[in-house]
C-alpha cells in the first residue's frame, strides 16, 4: 500500500469533475456514447455539501455537553443517567451506522446524506420539547441517526469524488467537523443566556445550522436520480464481490482504535466542563475550556492528515497524540484548575486521532467498495466498544464522590489505543488481508 493520495487510490477511476462515469458498449463501428462528465457545478455543490454537513456531525452532542447540568436539572437526571445520555451517540453510531452502505446501494450516498441531515434537524427541534428524559433520548436518537449514516459516507464521498485527494478533503472535512464541535461548546451557553437562559432555547437553535446542511444535498440527490441507469450506478457505492472484513487483522486493529479514540472523545466531550465546574471554574469558562480542546482539532484535523498520507507508517503518529492525553489526563488530576488551559490544549491534540482514523480508512482499502465495508465496520464496531466509557465514568463519578477514578480510567484506555493505533498504522490493506 502506497503512503500517497494518488496511490493510496491506484483502483479507483481517475479524477474528475465528480464520481468516474461508466461507459457501455455498442455493436462494433457504433459505440454507445458514456455519459457526460459530471459539470464543475457539482463538483463544487460537492465541497459545500461535504463541509455543511461535516459542521453539524457534533453539536448535537457538544451544545449538551456545554448545558448538561442544566438538562440535568431541568429533566431531574442522575448522574447515571446523565452518563447513559453520554452513551447514546456511540450506540445510535454503532447501530445506525453499519446500514449506511446498504442505504447507499440503494438510494445512493447523496440521498442518504440528504436524509441524514434532515434526521439531524428534525431531531434538534423535537427533543428540547418533546418532555421528560424519555422523549429527550428518543429525539437525541432520531439527529444521532441522521449523523451515524453521514459519518460513515463521508469517507466514501470523498474517495468516489476526490480519489487523488484523500489526504487533503479528509482533511477539510475534519476540519469543518471539528469547528462545528468547538463552536458548539464554545457559544451554547453565551447564546443561552442571550436567549434567556432557558435551555431548551439553547439546544434548538442548532436545528437552523442543520436544516442549511440538507440543501446542497438535495440537488445532489436529484441528480443521482434523474440522469442515466449508467450514471446511476456509478453514483451508488458497489461492494466488492468478496471482502469478509471480519478476516483483515487491519480491520480489527482500525475498528479497536477508532473504539478507543472515540471512547476518550466522547468522555471529553460529555464530562469535561463538569470537571472543571467542580474545581471551581465558571460554567462560562469550562465551556470555553471545552471549545478550546475541540477547536485544536481544527488545524490539526487538516495538517494531520495530509502528513499521514506521505508517510509509509502512520505509528509514531498515534504514539505523539496518545502521549498528550496521558499528560493531559494527569494534569486534570494534580491541577485541573491551575492547569486548566494547558490541560484543554493537550487533550485537543490527543482527540485528533479521530481525523486520523478517518484518514486510515481510506488508505487502508484499495477500492471504493471496500472504503464503505472497512469505514461500516470500523466505525459501527468501534463505536460499540465505546459505549460503556461515558457510562462507566459517570457512575464511578457518581459513587466515588470524585474525579480520581474516572481520570484512571480515562488515562489507562490510552495505552491500548497507542498499541492498535500502531498496528492500524502499518501499512497494508484489508483486500489483501481478507482474501487470504
Amino acid at each position: 500500500m502506497a503512503s500517497k493520495d494518488t496511490t493510496s487510490m491506484r483502483d479507483t477511476a481517475p479524477a474528475t469533475d465528480g464520481p468516474p462515469p461508466v461507459g457501455e458498449a455498442g455493436p462494433p463501428g457504433h459505440p454507445v456514447p458514456r455519459p457526460p462528465a459530471p459539470r464543475a457545478w457539482a463538483t463544487r455543490l460537492v465541497v459545500v455539501g461535504i463541509v455543511l454537513a461535516a459542521l453539524n456531525l457534533r453539536p448535537a452532542i457538544t451544545s449538551l455537553g456545554a448545558l448538561l447540568e442544566e438538562v440535568r436539572d431541568g429533566l431531574g437526571m442522575s448522574g447515571s443517567v446523565a452518563g447513559l445520555l453520554t452513551s447514546v451517540p456511540p450506540l445510535c453510531f454503532a447501530v445506525f451506522g453499519v446500514m449506511a452502505p446498504r442505504l447507499a446501494r440503494r438510494f445512493g450516498a447523496a440521498a442518504v446524506v440528504c436524509a441524514g441531515m434532515a434526521a439531524i434537524t428534525a431531531g434538534l427541534l423535537i427533543r428540547p420539547y418533546a418532555g421528560g428524559t424519555a422523549g429527550f433520548l428518543a429525539a437525541s436518537a432520531l439527529a444521532l441517526m441522521g449523523i451515524a449514516v453521514s459519518n460513515v459516507l463521508m469517507p466514501v464521498i470523498v474517495k468516489r469524488w476526490f480519489p487523488d485527494r484523500v489526504g487533503s478533503m479528509t482533511g477539510l472535512y475534519s476540519m469543518a467537523l471539528a469547528l462545528g464541535t468547538s463552536a458548539a461548546a464554545a457559544v451554547t451557553v453565551p447564546m443561552t443566556d442571550a436567549l434567556g437562559g432557558g435551555w431548551r432555547s439553547g439546544l434548538v437553535v442548532w436545528a437552523g445550522l442543520a436544516a442549511a446542511a440538507v440543501l446542497p444535498w438535495l440537488p445532489l440527490a436529484a441528480r443521482e436520480r434523474g440522469t442515466t441507469p449508467a450514471a446511476q450506478a456509478s453514483a451508488r457505492v458497489e461492494a466488492p464481490a468478496v471482502l469478509r472484513i471480519t478476516r483483515s487483522p487491519t480491520a480489527w486493529a482500525l475498528a479497536v482504535f477508532f473504539g478507543l479514540q472515540a471512547t476518550a472523545a466522547y468522555i471529553t466531550m460529555g464530562w469535561m466542563p463538569q470537571i472543571f465546574r467542580d474545581a471551581g471554574v465558571p460554567a462560562s469558562t469550562a465551556g470555553l475550556l471545552l471549545a478550546v480542546t475541540m477547536v485544536m482539532g481544527v488545524p490539526l484535523a487538516f495538517v494531520i492528515p495530509r502528513v499521514a498520507t506521505r508517510l509509509p507508517h502512520q505509528g509514531p503518529i498515534v504514539v505523539a497524540l496518545g502521549l498528550c492525553g496521558l499528560v493531559g489526563y494527569a494534569g486534570l488530576h494534580l491541577a485541573p484548575a491551575a492547569g486548566a488551559w494547558a490541560w484543554a490544549l493537550l487533550l485537543g491534540v490527543s482527540n485528533c486521532a479521530f481525523p486520523l482514523a478517518l484518514t486510515l480508512v481510506g488508505m487502508r482499502a484499495r477500492t471504493g467498495g471496500g472504503v464503505a465495508q472497512l469505514s461500516a465496520f470500523a466505525q459501527s464496531a468501534g463505536y460499540l466498544l465505546s459505549i460503556p466509557g461515558p457510562l462507566l465514568v459517570g457512575v464511578l463519578y457518581q459513587h466515588s464522590g470524585g474525579w480520581g477514578l474516572p481520570l484512571a480510567l480515562m488515562a489507562a484506555l490510552m495505552i491500548p489505543q497507542m498499541a492498535v493505533g500502531v498496528l492500524a498504522g502499518r501499512d497494508r490493506t484489508v483486500e489483501d488481508e481478507a482474501a487470504r
